[in-house]
Formats: C-alpha cells, sequence, structure tokens
C-alpha cells in the first residue's frame, strides 16, 4: 500500500484565512523551461483570522528564487521554505512580499498551473494551480486584484494575454522581447488567474451591452482555423444578450477573449476575462463538426460566460461550495440552450444525461452530496453529483418557488454577494428572505447524498368522485450516511382524462393545485376532488424532481401517457419505462417478453407528424446498456443487457420498417448545412430511421447506409451513418472506417469521433482494436482529448468489452491509469473512476474488478488524485 494516505479535509474545520491579500503584482517572463515569476503580494492581517497566526503560503513543486520583505532581502531565518510551502512570521500587520520562482513549463504535463503545449504558453488554476506558479494563499475566499506584466520572445509568442483590460504593451528595446501589461480591477481568488502566450490568430467581435457599453470580443485559435470559430462567436454574442435579459446579468469589462488550446485536462475554465477553452469546444464547421458538437460549443461557451456572474463575481467561500458556481451556472446554460432550441428535447437530453452519470454515481461507492462534508482531493469532486445534481437542485428550488419568486431570489442574490466568497446558506437565505419561504427542510438536497425513490400509488374512488395518491419517499444508504431523513420534493403532475385533457386539481380541503405538490415526509397521500372520471396520473412532469419514481401505473397507462400527455417529457419517459420494462425481464430470463403495446406505442409517435422531429429521435431510441444496468441494479450480467437490448432493437426494426422507411425518405435535409435545432432534428430522426433500417444487416441496408455515407456534405450525416455501418462486421464498415480516416487523419478533433467510435464497437476484438489504435501516429498519451476519445470510451461507453468475463478490460485500464499517473494524475483518477459501478456487477465480473482496483491501491508512489478514487471505490 501507499507510504500514506491522501489526507481529508473536512468543511467542519473551515476557518477564516489568517492573512488577506489586496493586490497582486506579477511579473512573468516566458520562457519554454526557465520562465521566472516575480509576484508582490500586498499581504494584511485578517482581523478575523488567529491572532499572530503567521503567514502560511501555498506551493507545489516550486523553486525559490529570491524572497523580500517591504522591499529588503529576507533574512534567513525569517521564513522556512519547501517546495510545497513557505512560512514567515512578519512583525507588521501590513506588508509587501516579494516573491521570486522559477518554473519549467515545457516539464509540466500535469496541464496545471503554468505550462507550455504546442509552443503555446497556456495556465489552468483551478483549482489549485496557482500554487505551482508562485507561493500564495490558495484558497477560494482570498480575493484580490491582480496586475499582470507578461514578457516574450516576440516570434515565439507574439500574443500576449491575461485577466482584465490591457494598459498597455509593447517591444521591448535590443531584446527581441516584448511585453503586455493587464489588469483586473475586480477583486478575484487565485484559482481564476490566467495568462496566454503563443502564436495564435484572432477571431474578432463586438457587442455593446444593454447599458450602451462597448466590449471587445476576440476568440484566439491556431493559425489556419479562424474559419472554425464563427459559431463558437456568435454563441458568446447570444450568451452576453440573454444573461442580459434572463437574469439582468451585464458583462463588466472592456474585453472578452477566449483562447482554444488542443491539450487541456477539462472542457474550459472561466478565468475572469479570459476564458480557456479545449477547442473541441470552440472549433467548428459543416465538415468537421456534428450537431452535437455545435449545440456543445453553444452550451459550454455559454456556460463560462455565465460564470462571469455565478463563480467570478460571485465565488465560492471554499471548495465545499463547488455546486454554488458549477450547479447553479449548469441551471443557467440549461436555460439558455433551453430558450434557444427546443425545450423539451433539451429537458430530456439534460435528465438522460443525468441518469447515465448522476444516478449510476448516486449508487456507487463514489457517492458524495451536493456540498461534500469531507474530501481527500478536491479534483475529484468535479463530479457530476456537483454538476448535474446541483443544476437539478436549483431546478427543483425554482419548481418550489415559481418563476416570479425565484427571479427575486436571484436577483437579491446578485445584488447582496457581489464581491463576496458565498456559500450555500448565503444562496438559500437570499430565496428565503425574498419569498418569505423557510427553506430549511430544502437545504438537505445539498447535505444529503443518494437518489431518492419515490413510490407512487394511485387509487379513483368513482362514487365519491376522488382521486387518492399515496407517496412513499426513500432514499438508500451511501458511504458514510447510513439513514436519510425524508426532504421535500417538489412533484409536479397532472390527471389526465379519457380525452387526454388535464382534469382541475383541487385537493380534499379546497386547495387548488398548480401543477406541483410538495412532498415532505416519509409516507403521505393526497386526495383530489371533483374527478369525474378516472383518470391517469401524470407524474414528475418535466422531471421535477431528481428522484427515481415508481409507480403502479400499468402497461395500457403508459400505452395512453405516450399518446396523450400534454407534458412532453411524460410522453417521452412513457414510452421508455415501457422499454425498460422490457429490457430488464429480457435481461433477466434470455428471451424477449410480449412487447405488442410497445410497438403500438412506437408506432403512433413515429407517425404523429405534430411531433418535433428531435423529440421522436429521442423518444424511439431505445435505453442505453448502462441505463438498463442502472435499473437492474445489482448481479448485473453486461452480456445478458447487450442480448436484450439487441432483441427489442430488432423487433422494433422488423416490426415498423415502413414507418421507418417513410420517415427516411421524409427528413431528408437539401441544401446547405444549418445548425439551428429544427435542421439538426430532422437530420437526428433520419439517423435513427436508417439505423433501424439496418438493423438487419443484409447487403441491401448495408450498401444503403454506405451510400449515405458517400454521398454524405456534412459531418452530422458522415458521422452519423458510419456509427450505423459500426455496429456491422462488414466490408461496408471497413471501406468506410479507412475512408474516415485518410479523409481526416490531419485533423486531431475529427480524429476523435473516428477513435471513440471504434473503442464502443460491442465485439470481442475491440480491446485489440483499441490497443492496436494506440500505436497509430495520431493518438498520443500526453493528449487528454486523445486519451479520453479511446480508452475513455472504451471504460464508459462498452459495457461488455470493458467488462469483459476474463477481467482484460479492467486490467488494460488500470495499466493505462498506472501509466498516467505520474504524467497527469487528474486524467487518470478520472478513467479510474470507470470502476464506480462494479459493485453491481454479477460476482465473476465484480471480483475481477475488485483485483484490478487493489493492484491500483497497491501500486507504489500513486498520486493523490489516484489513490483517493481507488479507495473510495474499494470502500
Amino acid at each position: 500500500m501507499r507510504d500514506a494516505e491522501p489526507q481529508p479535509v473536512r468543511l467542519a474545520d473551515y476557518r477564516p484565512p489568517d492573512w488577506l491579500v489586496d493586490t497582486v503584482d506579477l511579473d512573468i517572463s516566458l520562457h519554454p523551461s526557465a520562465t521566472r515569476v516575480v509576484a508582490r503580494l500586498a499581504l494584511r492581517r485578517n482581523p478575523e483570522g488567529e491572532a499572530g497566526a503567521p503567514v502560511v503560503l501555498d506551493g507545489d513543486g516550486l523553486v525559490l528564487v529570491r524572497l523580500a520583505l517591504d522591499g529588503k532581502p529576507a533574512a534567513g531565518g525569517a521564513f522556512d521554505a519547501s517546495p510545497d510551502r513557505l512560512t514567515l512570521t512578519p512583525s507588521a500587520d501590513r506588508f509587501l512580499l516579494e516573491v521570486e520562482t522559477l518554473l519549467d513549463p515545457t516539464a509540466n504535463t500535469q496541464l496545471m498551473g503554468l505550462y507550455r503545449t504546442g509552443g503555446t504558453y497556456c495556465t489552468q488554476c483551478e483549482p489549485e494551480g496557482f500554487r505551482r506558479i508562485t507561493y500564495f494563499p490558495d484558497r477560494s475566499d482570498v480575493l484580490a486584484v491582480y496586475t499582470t506584466r507578461i514578457e516574450a520572445d516576440r516570434d515565439a509568442a507574439p500574443v500576449l494575454l491575461g485577466n482584465g483590460n490591457l494598459l498597455r504593451n509593447g517591444p521591448i528595446a535590443g531584446t527581441g522581447r516584448h511585453y503586455a501589461v493587464w489588469h483586473d480591477p475586480w477583486p478575484k481568488p487565485s484559482y481564476l488567474f490566467a495568462l496566454v502566450g503563443g502564436r495564435l490568430a484572432k477571431v474578432p467581435g463586438h457587442f455593446v451591452t444593454a447599458s450602451g457599453r462597448p466590449v471587445d470580443l476576440g476568440i484566439y485559435v491556431e493559425e489556419g482555423k479562424q474559419d472554425r470559430a464563427g459559431y463558437a462567436m456568435d454563441a458568446l454574442r447570444r450568451s452576453m444578450r440573454w444573461d442580459e435579459t434572463a437574469f439582468g446579468r451585464e458583462y463588466d469589462l472592456d474585453v472578452f477573449n477566449i483562447v482554444a488550446v488542443s491539450d487541456f485536462n477539462m472542457g474550459a475554465m472561466e478565468n475572469k476575462g479570459l476564458n480557456v477553452f479545449n477547442d473541441k469546444y470552440v472549433l467548428a464547421s459543416p465538415e468537421t463538426a456534428t450537431d452535437a458538437d455545435y449545440a456543445n460549443i453553444e452550451a459550454i461557451i455559454a456556460h463560462e460566460y455565465f460564470h462571469n456572474w455565478t463563480g467570478n463575481r460571485i465565488t465560492c467561500r471554499d471548495w465545499f461550495q463547488l455546486c454554488l458556481k458549477e450547479g447553479l451556472t449548469v441551471f443557467r446554460d440549461q436555460e439558455f440552450s433551453a430558450d434557444q432550441r427546443s425545450r423539451p428535447v433539451k429537458r430530456i437530453a439534460d435528465v438522460r444525461l443525468l441518469k447515465a452519470q448522476q444516478f449510476v454515481e448516486d449508487a456507487g461507492p463514489l457517492a458524495h452530496p451536493v456540498r461534500p462534508e469531507m474530501y481527500r482531493e478536491i479534483n475529484n469532486f468535479y463530479t457530476a453529483t456537483v454538476y448535474e445534481k446541483g443544476a437539478e437542485v436549483v431546478r427543483m428550488l425554482k419548481a418550489l418557488l415559481g418563476e416570479a419568486g425565484f427571479r427575486a431570489g436571484m436577483d437579491l442574490y446578485f445584488a447582496r454577494h457581489d464581491g463576496d466568497a458565498a456559500t450555500i446558506e448565503d444562496f438559500l437565505a437570499c430565496f428565503a428572505e425574498a419569498t418569505g419561504r423557510d427553506l430549511a427542510h430544502f437545504a438537505l438536497w445539498y447535505a444529503q447524498s443518494g437518489t431518492p425513490r419515490l413510490d407512487v400509488a394511485g387509487s379513483y374512488d368513482e362514487a365519491a368522485g376522488t382521486y387518492r395518491l399515496d407517496v412513499v419517499q426513500s432514499t438508500p444508504p451511501t458511504p458514510g450516511q447510513p439513514t436519510k431523513a425524508p426532504l421535500l420534493i417538489p412533484l409536479a403532475l397532472g390527471l389526465v382524462g379519457p380525452n387526454g385533457h388535464d382534469l382541475p386539481l383541487v385537493l380534499a380541503d379546497g386547495t387548488p393545485v398548480e401543477g406541483v405538490l410538495e412532498v415532505t415526509q416519509e409516507k403521505q397521500s393526497f386526495v383530489f376532488t371533483g374527478v369525474g372520471t378516472r383518470p391517469v396520473a401524470s407524474l414528475n412532469r418535466g422531471f421535477s424532481a431528481s428522484v427515481n419514481l415508481v409507480t403502479d401505473l400499468s402497461t395500457d397507462d403508459l400505452v395512453f401517457l405516450a399518446a396523450h400527455d400534454r407534458d412532453p417529457f411524460n410522453r417521452f419517459d412513457a414510452i421508455q419505462a415501457l422499454a425498460v420494462q422490457l429490457l430488464k425481464r429480457g435481461a433477466a430470463e434470455g428471451t424477449l417478453p410480449p412487447h405488442a403495446a410497445l410497438l403500438d406505442a412506437a408506432r403512433r409517435l413515429l407517425e404523429d407528424g405534430a411531433l418535433d422531429p428531435a423529440f421522436k429521435a429521442q423518444a424511439l431510441a431505445l435505453p442505453g446498456e448502462n441505463e438498463i444496468a442502472r435499473e437492474i441494479g445489482t448481479q448485473v450480467d453486461p452480456d445478458a443487457v447487450h442480448a436484450a437490448r439487441r432483441a427489442l432493437r430488432r423487433a422494433l426494426a422488423q416490426a415498423l420498417t415502413d414507418g421507418f422507411a417513410a420517415t427516411y425518405a421524409a427528413m431528408d435535409t437539401p441544401g446547405p448545412y444549418r445548425p439551428d435545432a429544427a435542421s439538426a432534428g430532422r437530420r437526428a430522426l433520419r439517423t435513427l430511421s436508417l439505423d433501424y433500417l439496418t438493423v438487419p444487416g443484409t447487403p441491401d441496408a448495408l450498401q444503403r447506409a454506405l451510400a449515405r455515407y458517400r454521398a454524405a456534405d456534412n459531418m452530422t450525416d458522415r458521422f452519423g451513418t458510419l456509427a450505423v455501418l459500426a455496429q456491422h462486421d462488414s466490408p461496408e464498415r471497413r471501406e468506410a472506417l479507412d475512408d474516415f480516416y485518410v479523409r481526416f487523419e490531419k485533423d486531431p478533433l475529427v480524429i476523435d469521433k473516428w477513435l471513440s467510435l471504434q473503442a464502443q464497437i460491442p465485439e470481442a476484438g475491440t480491446l485489440d482494436r483499441v490497443r492496436a489504435l494506440m500505436l497509430l501516429p495520431v493518438f498520443s498519451m500526453s493528449n487528454p482529448n486523445r486519451v479520453r476519445a479511446l480508452v475513455g470510451a472504451l471504460a464508459t461507453g462498452n459495457p461488455t468489452q470493458f467488462n469483459r468475463p476474463d477481467g482484460a478490460g479492467y486490467d488494460f485500464l488500470v495499466d493505462v491509469v498506472l501509466t498516467l499517473d505520474a504524467k497527469n494524475p487528474q486524467l487518470a483518477s478520472r478513467l479510474l473512476s470507470a470502476f464506480k459501478t462494479w459493485r453491481q456487477l454479477e460476482p465473476k465480473r465484480a471480483a475481477l474488478a475488485e483485483r484490478a482496483l487493489r493492484k491500483v491501491a497497491d501500486a507504489p508512489g500513486l498520486s493523490d488524485d489516484v489513490a483517493d478514487i481507488a479507495l473510495r471505490a474499494l470502500g
């Protein structure tokens, strides 16, 4: 085992900082292997801190060159310095500390702090990367005003960018170097610091705020890729305008810059005024990006921009409050995308993601509350629970308070905490004050882990004209929380009459219900009066609560809701529930159960001309194998799940051949490619129809798919058809895969799609194929995108081949993780989290997975990132 386990950090141990920093003046001289950083920190003692406490500054592998206090060199005995900490005891309560450190950006393979990639200097400081640049109280509640001077070789790095506004720039006479000085007037924590230097091309833009203030926009990309940044610029402008309209938030600097880099651990980073992006979320053209890529670019550009207020202007007091910026901002970007596209389709997509990632996390050994009480490595808490469930908690708050109450609470939050490092308590207090609502019970959503289960049974009394709902809530034990308290759950519902219209909702005491019931107890009953005919209960409409819903609805009820429910999400959910019932039985029994009801519901939906094609594409896509496994819960056999899903796909394809053929023809989108929602919906439904038409694998079907691949004039059609062909071991698949590689070998982001697709083919030879692909020149273990595209896709997107009964998939992932750990611990730990569901597997596979995890846990010299995941997964 390791010599020492990562030490826990606990929310209960929070103490205010002993020293604050008012201003930070940085002078950074960039060099590939010897970058010099001079930091001048104006420190003052915090009256809320511990009296007489020394100054303790964080570091991480730093080389200290020089130290001065108030302009005088520090005496040898006046401080204690190590690569990871600097401690000094000053005599004054205010002083100026000057620290010089020496960095090697090229050797920084962790991609945290200041690093160099492809000739470009870049930083990533969230959560604790600034300490890899200079000694600093590297915590989110120390806010300072930053001024940064950057200098570099003019030819190697003609572009120099920093936070805030550009004050001045120019050449340094006689040196071949130049400089730029950036000033950010808004106090910020160190994790929001950023600089970029390199040979980059600027795509310029312009925006005028609601108050008439001009803002210069810039998106910086590699030379030659300017034509692929246009959609990102358009998304940025739309995000800025939407935030003014929807939340009253106006941008606050003279410039806003985005930089796209190819080596980046995350999707993007919201550094104040200088967002750094993984280039996959900036670059797009019809020939290289799918509809999904365009939608992701739109959402992530918006997400990082929205952080300007929910994350930057109001930041987190400590990392336990991470959901305060991430969950809230995910909610904001979801609302933006819903307004830009189809709200029902966006909601369906978000819930599918939630169930596929966060519900699985909640059910396994890595479960934790939205606001955890303890962590060992904060990098491992950038999770679906913080992001996606955090967003759902905000959405539930809005469901309880209503549109007006929610907006009033947000307005008060922005007004009261602008410039603060805030907490969840601060956030909820604003809504309580704005609406007069006691939210103490609701706050349990932040503290309690696990996905609640809501059992709902309905009964109709014809003689009394009443309908009764009996509701039982429970939450299963999770690590560290064996017992659970009842939550406040907003349950949106309707009672649908035989004609498909909603009935009035009036409780027995005469109280009208505005579409949302509040479930507050372990057991609760609600009786509705004036119900003249037996209704069908439409429950958790719009997925109003993040719960596992279990109902007594019959097959006929689900078919009825799939055809008539006015709530689009529940129409989708009804047909998915029918499919899940069949797939669970099929996996358990080894044969496909009677399925006429599902076929009937699918046929009606396919033939309904009033429905959005994008909605049809979502509703007719069967639940994925991971989702089915989650519904089964225990003793999961991935091969049995795969077989059940394959059988149901074949049955749907056979029964609805004519309908899919007609839809395929009708959904053609002639003319130039457009990434708008309506066109994307038609393409999605056309590709889904082709997929079902190709299920039989006949020569005619495969040739039809290959013909569409050859004729494609955009990446959505080309890659969608390639994905259809990839499911069939055939000459057509080999031809298309080879052609795709030849076409796009020089475009890494497109090759990522090719790598991922092959890693997810559910065939026995896939693991060997992945190993072979790792040897190609297009693959690099040093690039996170390549690793996630290939290794990550196998581990998270191919249940049968990752969970091979011989354990080879587990052994492969462990070898990759251990290789990566010394170079990029964040990437390694995120790959290892693929083991989060191992306890749900049948005993043989579970034993092999546990053995693989123990191999990681027993490895010498593990990073804290990987050790934390391994130890938590083992429990």
